[in-house]
């Protein structure tokens, strides 16, 4: 099917799960997307295992009644996908599934899958390095503002809260012109925060999640030079990233070694990051990279080979850090 090209806007639906970073990959491509053309999106939550099989069994789709027919339907999360082949089966329009779908690749009309997974099966793929964000880079990043951001134990990571102290009080006393703000996530230690109050470090502001808004860390950002991040955190160091801030990454113990810990380890080795070191190498390369702007690549692909007529072809790979 052909996606129409005349005055009206492009009408994308948004299909959610409820999942905070599912809602920001999708987001972020929504964004990146109305930025190009004039678009208009339609957020529609689904949920449920069976009820998307018996919509595709029997062509119907009730979240779409009334709705204006859709050119582009995305979804990011396994909850979504059945729902997106249901709604494409009944109202029509492309399928885009954010991330490695948990049914065969070839069903959907694009998928963005991070090269971590090293997906190597048929079907239209364009890899990304990492998961999108709706992170738009904008303002001025001030060289005496610096931003930490503190996850906490996850699947991939230990926690050794004195590791991750003393490699900010380090940091620190490094850069005594630089003030740092600090700020945990809900994985967070309940305790942490407390206990980096006691260093009583005079360039670090500690501000809990509990009191930020959403749009809190995308503005700190904005605003800092450097963003320093947990290696747990991941999907906080391509927000970094698509900002154009300068990332450093803070170490924890790695339980093993796996596709998220190897694309960090990438990001590391290209020069789009640093890791902390307590001799302090780390300041001659810490830098902002420009041009990592994964949704706005990814828009750009999909405007030029849907959205201007041109025939479907191949995705190009990641283009090299030169």
């Amino acid at each position: 099917m052909n996606i129409k090209k005349d005055e009206d806007p492009i009408i994308i639906w948004r299909l959610t799960d409820g999942k905070p970073g599912h809602q920001s990959q999708s987001q972020g491509l929504v964004n990146a997307l109305k930025r190009k053309m004039a678009c208009q999106s339609f957020d529609i939550p689904v949920s449920g295992r069976l009820q998307p099989v018996f919509d595709l069994l029997s062509t119907t789709w009730p979240a779409g009644h009334g709705l204006p027919l859709p050119d582009l339907i995305i979804g990011a999360g396994h909850r979504t996908h059945l729902h997106m082949l249901a709604a494409k089966k009944v109202y029509g329009g492309q399928t885009i599934v954010l991330m490695q779908p948990s049914l065969p690749v070839s069903f959907f009309d694009l998928s963005l899958i991070p090269e971590h997974d090293y997906y190597q099966g048929r079907g239209n793929v364009l890899e990304t390095r990492g998961v999108l964000n709706p992170i738009h880079a904008t303002g001025v990043h001030h060289t005496d503002k610096g931003l930490i951001m503190i996850g906490g134990p996850s699947k991939h990571c230990d926690w050794n809260e004195n590791h991750i102290t003393s490699q900010i009080t380090q940091l620190c006393k490094q850069n005594p012109r630089v003030h740092y703000t600090l700020t945990t996530s809900p994985r967070t230690p309940a305790n942490f925060a407390t206990h980096m109050l006691g260093f009583k470090l005079a360039n670090l502001t500690i501000v809990p999640f509990e009191e930020t808004d959403r749009n809190w860390v995308s503005r700190q950002l904005a605003a800092s030079y450097s963003a320093w991040i947990s290696e747990d955190s991941v999907s906080m160091v391509y927000e970094a990233l698509t900002a154009n801030t300068a990332v450093g990454i803070l170490n924890m113990p790695i339980k093993r070694d796996n596709r998220v810990s190897r694309g960090l380890s990438k990001l590391v080795g290209e020069g789009y990051a640093v890791r902390f070191d307590s001799l302090g190498h780390y300041k001659n390369r810490l830098q902002a990279v420009p041009g990592f702007m994964e949704s706005e690549r990814c828009a750009d692909w999909i405007a030029k080979h849907w959205l201007d007529g041109v025939p479907q072809a191949q995705p190009q790979p990641i283009p090299q850090l030169s």
